[in-house]
């Protein structure tokens, strides 16, 4: 008896996503599905290029069809398209070109918020996102030293047309002055700096734009608020007690502007010695998991301090470029990786809330 589409489907029903908690056919991500006598081929388009149970995935869905009589071969492409969360309900116009914008920030400086930011968006397009990095921070910004990048922003006539390295788009202040001019400027300049960065850059299919936000509760993030929908926020912490006091004070900050934590990470958590390998909690030890279930916060995960992540930074070649096997980047991109799943599952839940419930 030949192999129906029917029967296909039903068996791959019984492949669910761990993060949406639905299977792989009621999502919608079977795609293409063909028979040829006992051949079976079909394509499983996620949510995300950088699942982290994409070949979970896709060994499961393999396996439930070629368990079916009359079955020989399964053929699975594995494909992704990113959704966009989209926040209708705040009234913030998107952007063009960018389905997710997601806030990068601090409590306080210090923390290594920066190169978190430029790591998680390299992580991010090594796993085959389409990712953008916006430089927010307007008086430190230290994004085109992370990444090595010397230029000056340049004009399609009508926008302005961002930097590349390392597969991102890339947009900083540093690229508009020399590298000993202060900004000084009033909250009003920088709201309109702001919104030239997001309306006035060409940016192009973006999945994912991550802003490496400035330190503190201050007026770039109620500007960032203001001017767009954004995703979410991850916040950077260190495992110190003065670390967390302002990192609750900036997970409070980005719920009151209507911006969900999409995570806390929790950085220079501990220092492995390179002569004996001995772990030292030089800024405590912890903290930032437990401050992230206090609040109801993912916990994304713990980065410790490794000496190479500095150099990386110093000599404009990311971590995850530069060792992606170490244990510091495999924890970036693991972190990288959450980033994306729960980003998806804000994406999942807003289709599941009719349009006339949207307030």
């Amino acid at each position: 008896m030949p192999v129906t589409e029917a029967a296909v489907l039903d068996a791959l029903r019984a492949v669910k996503d761990p993060d949406l908690h639905k299977d792989i056919v009621a999502l919608g991500f079977v795609k293409n599905l063909k028979i040829a006598d006992t051949h079976i081929a079909f394509t499983v388009e996620l949510t995300t290029p950088a699942c982290p149970v994409k070949d979970l995935l896709r060994d499961q869905a393999r396996s439930v069809v070629l368990a079916l009589p009359g079955v020989s071969r399964v053929d699975v492409e594995m494909t992704a398209q990113v959704r966009a969360v989209g926040r209708p309900e705040l009234g913030r116009a998107p952007v063009e070109g960018v389905k997710n914008i997601i806030a990068v920030g601090a409590g306080k400086g210090g923390v290594g918020k920066t190169t978190l930011s430029v790591n998680l968006a390299v992580a991010l397009a090594r796993r085959g996102s389409r990712v953008a990095l916006l430089d927010g921070d307007m008086y430190g910004p230290n994004v085109p030293i992370m990444l090595g990048l010397k230029t000056q922003l340049e004009t399609d006539g009508t926008k302005i047309m961002p930097a590349e390295r390392y597969g991102l788009q890339v947009v900083s202040m540093g690229f508009l002055t020399q590298d000993d001019a202060p900004v000084i400027w009033r909250g009003p300049m920088l709201h309109g700096a702001i919104q030239q960065f997001f309306r006035d850059v060409q940016w192009r299919d973006v999945d994912y734009l991550i802003v490496d936000m400035p330190p503190g509760t201050g007026d770039v993030a109620l500007s960032l608020s203001q001017t767009v929908p954004v995703a979410g926020a991850v916040l950077v912490t260190t495992p110190q007690l003065v670390s967390l006091a302002d990192t609750r004070r900036a997970v409070a900050m980005y719920r009151k502007l209507n911006i969900p934590p999409v995570g806390l990470i929790e950085n220079m958590s501990y220092f492995a010695c390179p002569g004996c390998g001995q772990e030292s909690d030089i800024f405590g030890k912890g903290g930032g998991e437990r401050l992230a279930t206090e609040m109801s916060v993912p916990f994304l995960g713990s980065i410790p301090l490794y000496e190479p992540i500095r150099a990386g930074s110093d000599a404009g070649v990311p971590i995850v470029e530069s060792d992606p096997d170490s244990a510091p980047a495999r924890a970036i991109i693991s972190a990288a990786e959450r980033i994306a799943a729960q980003i998806s599952i804000s994406a999942h839940a807003r289709r599941a809330i009719p349009l006339t419930e949207v307030r």
